[in-house]
C-alpha cells in the first residue's frame, strides 16, 4: 500500500494535458519525482516547464504508447533519472467516431485500439517486472472508462476501454495470487475537462483516413476550440479526478469512479445480462448537470 509518496517515483503516459497533467502535477505536490510521457512534444515540454517553475522534479519523455520499444525507452529513461519507479498511470487514450460501427475503418481499430488497449498492455508488460523486482510497494493505475462499465453507442472505444477494464481486472488477481507489494486500480471517469474529442490531432499519417474532410488550417483551429470549449464546460476539472485517483491509491481502492450516476447503468446492464434480456435503451447520468455520449473526436 502506498501511503508516502515523499521521494517516490511515478510515471504518467498522456500527461501533457488533461487527466495525465492533472495526475503529474498532483503526484508532485506530494512530493514525488515525476516522469511526463506523452505523443505531443511541445504541449510535453509546455507541461514540464509548467511544473519546473512550480519547483517540482520532473522530467519528460516523448513516447508512443502504441510502440512497445517507445515505452520500454520510457522505462530506461525513468531508471536512469530516478533509479525506480513507484506508480505507473497507463492513461493515455484517444477517440475516433463514426455513426455506426460498421463505419469504423480499419485505421480507426487500428489508431484506436493502439493507443488505448495496446497502450496499456505495453505499460504493463514494460513496468510490472520492473516494479516487482523491485520489492516495494507501488500501484499501477490504467484508465478506462465509464464505457469500461456499460454499452450503448461509440462501439470503438468502448470496445478498447472493456479491454483495458478486463486487462486490469486480471492484473489484480495476479498480483493477489503472486503476495506482490504491487497492488492495481483502474480509472473510469465520466466527462473531463480534457481535449480527447480532439485527439485526432496527434494521429500519425500512416493511420489517417484517406477519404477524410480536408479542412482549412483555420477551420480546423476553430472546430478544436469550440469543441474544446464544450468539454471544459460540461467536463469534471482534472485537478478534482487526480484528487479521487490518489485517495483511491491511498485506500488501495480498485474501481475508480468519478461520477457515482454511473452504477445505474452498471446495475441495468449486470440485470440485462443475468435476466437473458436484450439490452436495455437506458440513460443515466455520466457528467455532472447531465448525460453525454462518448467521446467522438479524434476523425483525422
Amino acid at each position: 500500500m502506498v501511503r508516502d509518496f515523499e521521494g517516490k517515483v511515478a510515471v504518467v503516459t498522456g500527461a501533457a494535458s488533461g487527466i495525465g497533467f492533472g495526475l503529474a502535477e498532483r503526484f508532485a505536490q506530494e512530493g514525488m519525482n515525476v516522469v511526463l510521457a506523452d505523443v505531443e512534444q511541445q504541449a510535453l515540454d509546455e507541461a514540464v516547464q509548467a511544473l519546473r517553475r512550480q519547483e517540482h522534479d520532473v522530467i519528460g519523455v516523448l513516447t508512443d504508447v502504441r510502440k512497445a520499444e517507445s515505452v520500454e525507452a520510457l522505462a530506461q529513461k525513468t531508471l536512469d533519472t530516478y533509479g525506480k519507479v513507484h506508480i505507473l498511470c497507463n492513461n493515455a487514450g484517444v477517440a475516433a467516431g463514426a455513426p455506426n460501427t460498421w463505419d469504423y475503418t480499419l485505421r480507426d481499430w487500428e489508431w484506436v485500439m493502439g493507443v488505448n488497449f495496446y497502450g496499456v498492455v505495453h505499460g504493463v508488460h514494460t513496468f510490472v517486472p520492473i516494479m516487482l523486482k523491485q520489492d516495494e510497494e507501488g500501484h499501477i493505475v490504467n484508465t478506462s472508462s465509464v464505457w469500461g462499465l456499460v454499452s450503448r453507442g461509440g462501439t470503438l472505444y468502448g470496445v478498447s476501454k472493456f479491454a483495458v477494464m478486463r486487462l486490469t481486472e486480471g492484473l489484480y488477481y495476479d498480483l493477489q495470487a503472486a503476495g506482490a507489494k504491487v497492488r492495481c486500480s483502474v480509472l473510469c471517469p465520466g466527462a473531463i475537462a480534457t481535449k480527447i474529442a480532439v485527439s485526432g490531432r496527434n494521429r500519425p499519417p500512416e493511420l489517417q483516413n484517406p477519404d477524410a474532410p480536408v479542412l482549412s488550417a483555420e477551420e480546423e483551429q476553430r472546430r478544436r476550440a469550440e469543441v474544446v470549449a464544450r468539454w471544459q464546460e460540461m467536463g469534471m476539472p482534472p485537478a478534482q479526478v487526480a484528487q479521487i485517483v490518489l485517495d483511491a491509491i491511498k485506500e488501495e481502492r480498485f474501481y475508480i469512479l468519478t461520477h457515482p450516476g454511473v452504477t445505474e447503468g452498471v446495475r441495468v446492464r449486470m440485470e440485462d445480462i443475468i435476466n437473458q434480456r436484450n439490452p436495455s435503451p437506458r440513460d443515466f447520468p455520466l457528467a455532472l448537470g447531465g448525460n453525454v455520449g462518448a467521446p467522438q473526436g479524434g476523425a483525422g
